[in-house]
């Protein structure tokens, strides 16, 4: 059975949804405060089994992602009883006008977690954008004739729905791309190879890994020997503005020495003249290893 085919007890449970009466606005808000007032499961269960066919509805408009029905549905009826959790009978709204929300929204999330295996939809835009590119993307092309969007189009799609430029761009790549693809499928029906051989490692090899490392510990070194040329004082201001993950101010040091801002400015400015002249005087002949370059 394919993801989109309808299994046998998916059928049966359309068709008893399908088949339950609609509630009465007085039953419905009966239903409603017994559940939320004296906490009737009962209750809760009639009101909630009466709007399935609320989730049987939404599952079919979002079918065209690929997600088995019976899914779409039941995340459905997950959102059919976060309704129902926070439901006010007192606000004399309808219970299906109230729940198609959390219906939807449930469905989305579902989507969004299901439809690939990497993530989409992290930001509201991005969500935005997902559940409605398509249908703009088809009522531009009806009227145009494009077979892919302008720049004028994209700029008309982020207008409409308030949404940046760059993820309109961004999302239309990622739904051209269709549905993931295994990097071990094989290229040719008759052939060996498969994507992942000629993905490209861009890893540095054994000897550079062994290169860098060794530059470092000499830079380390040479750090550490200039360090120490310096007082007590100008090592304390290059460690605190320098070498600590936390930015330290030339005030906050200032009052921790007990001078002024501008006399910090001066011992740190003074303090890396000796530092730069130090290790060039280390270095001498391979300054691009100082850097970093070699």
């Amino acid at each position: 059975m394919t993801q989109l085919e309808t299994s046998p007890a998916d059928q049966d449970y359309l068709r008893e949804t399908m088949a339950l009466p609609l509630l009465s606005r007085e039953r419905e808000l009966e239903l409603a405060k017994a559940w939320k007032e004296q906490g009737d499961v009962k209750a809760m269960h009639e009101l909630v089994r009466a709007y399935g066919r609320l989730a049987v509805a939404m599952a079919a408009k979002f079918r065209h992602y690929g997600l088995p029905l019976g899914d779409l549905i039941q995340e459905g009826n997950i959102g059919l009883l976060q309704a129902a959790a926070r439901f006010e009978p007192a606000r004399e709204l309808r219970f299906s006008t109230y729940a198609i929300w959390w219906i939807r929204s449930a469905m989305q999330d579902y989507i969004l977690r299901n439809w690939s295996i990497v993530r989409t939809g992290t930001t509201a835009s991005q969500k935005t954008l997902f559940f409605n590119l398509r249908r703009l993307r088809a009522r531009i092309a009806g009227a145009t004739g494009e077979t892919s969007l302008s720049e004028v189009s994209r700029a008309l799609i982020a207008k409409e729905l308030g949404v940046p430029l760059h993820d309109v761009r961004a999302m239309e790549r990622r739904l051209s791309g269709g549905g993931d693809q295994s990097l071990n499928a094989p290229l040719a029906v008759d052939g060996d190879d498969d994507a992942m051989d000629f993905l490209p490692d861009e890893r540095p090899n054994p000897e550079d890994v062994v290169i860098s490392l060794k530059d470092s510990a000499t830079r380390s070194k040479w750090l550490n020997h200039a360090l120490e040329q310096l007082d007590a004082r100008e090592r304390a201001i290059i460690k605190a503005r320098n070498l600590h993950e936390r930015d330290v101010t030339l005030e906050q040091l200032g009052k921790k020495l007990g001078v002024s801002k501008e006399r910090v400015r001066q011992l740190e400015a003074r303090a890396m003249a000796k530092l730069k002249a130090t290790l060039l005087r280390l270095v001498g002949g391979k300054r691009e290893l100082l850097l970093g370059q070699g």
